[in-house]
């Protein structure tokens, strides 16, 4: 990553925007995710990652229970991957207003998470995209959380 430089765990080399940052420490790569997933299912995530990747300099960070996706902090990531669709969050500035949006949880006055369902490849949008566009956004500012 180009921006401000990170702290780097010693034991996995997960980078974060503050030293010590709890974490699940460990190996954790994408194919242990999509493991014995549907053909769809690997379609899906495949095209949410392709989406989240494309919007600037971005991180692919597995995790135990997620995919993360990070600029200085995870803006996106996906959670739960079925066998006919992905639970995916996208964390931005403010709220996303669409009826797409499942649940939002606002942590912050500048920190919202937008949970979604993605259930067809045509649900891979301009309108996903542009969300994951003000993520990216989000996962940039300097701030002490990740």
């Amino acid at each position: 990553m180009a921006e401000k430089s990170l702290w780097m765990c010693p034991r996995c080399g997960r980078r974060f925007t503050r030293p010590g940052q709890s974490h699940s420490c460990g190996a954790f790569s994408v194919p242990d995710h999509l493991r014995d997933k549907t053909p769809q299912a690997v379609a899906l995530y495949r095209g949410f990652e392709q989406l989240a990747t494309a919007v600037g300099d971005v991180v692919v960070a597995p995790a135990r229970t997620r995919i993360g996706f990070q600029r200085r902090r995870i803006f996106a990531a996906v959670n739960r991957i079925a066998a006919e669709h992905i639970d995916v969050h996208i964390v931005t500035a403010g709220p996303i207003d669409s009826p797409r949006v499942r649940r939002i949880d606002a942590l912050a006055p500048d920190c919202y998470v937008n949970h979604l369902r993605i259930a067809s490849i045509q649900e891979l949008d301009t309108e996903l995209a542009a969300w994951l566009k003000q993520g990216y956004a989000w996962g940039g500012a300097d701030s002490n959380r990740t």
